[in-house]
Order: structure tokens, then sequence, then C-alpha cells
């Protein structure tokens, strides 16, 4: 049989950030934080001879971009644009250009508020 293999790994980090491109009554473009959730995906046709597609413990890699670039950080000074989107989107060009069968990075702000960017 066939399959399509996926996985996906969870971190967690901290920050401040502010939307200044927003209207000043809007909540978002004053100064808040999140304590984001970041969950990336891999994926691919094939696993290696361990039965990967990539092992778990290499993606802590991510943790330490995470923990040295955004952890406890005001985002802003590291994007142009922090909304989850355009951190999701950040996040997977650094990612894909780790393991190239990076497919997805999904950025939650909230339990119930996410968002996701995905290679094509």
């Amino acid at each position: 049989m066939n399959c399509k293999w996926t996985i996906r790994k969870r971190f967690e980090f901290s920050a401040s950030h502010s939307i200044p491109s927003l209207p000043d009554d809007h909540k978002c473009a004053r100064l808040h934080g999140h304590n984001y959730i970041v969950e990336i995906e891999l994926g691919g046709a094939e696993v290696d001879e361990h039965g990967f597609v990539r092992d778990f413990g290499m993606l802590s890699d991510l943790k330490t971009y995470i923990n040295d670039n955004m952890d406890h950080r005001h985002l802003n000074d590291l994007l142009e644009s922090t909304s989850a989107e355009m951190i999701a989107k950040h996040l997977l060009e650094w990612c894909a250009g780790q393991w190239p069968e990076t497919t997805a990075v999904r950025v939650y702000e909230t339990p119930n508020c996410w968002a996701e960017c995905q290679s094509v």
C-alpha cells in the first residue's frame, strides 16, 4: 500500500507585537502579547531507513530559532508584519530552508485562533 506521510510537532513561545497599520481604535493596533503555539508539518511519500519522514529530534532546531529570535521579544523588531499569517509565513520559509519536506506551519495566537501557511 502506498502512503502519504505527515508528521507534526508543536512549540511554544511568548512575545509582544502590534499591527500599526490598523486603525488606532483596533485592539491589535495597540501593544499586546500572545502565548503562541507553532506547529510544523512535514510530509512526503517516502520514509527513511528508520521509518521516519524526519526524526522529531531534528526539529528541535526550530525551537532553538524561536528561543533565540522570538521568545519574550517584540516581534515588530524581527518582522515587517506581525499578523499570525505573516509569522507563519516567516517560519515556513525558515523551516523549508532546513527541511525541504516542510509542508505547512500553523501559528496559534489563542487555542481558537490560528493561521496556517502551506508550501505550494
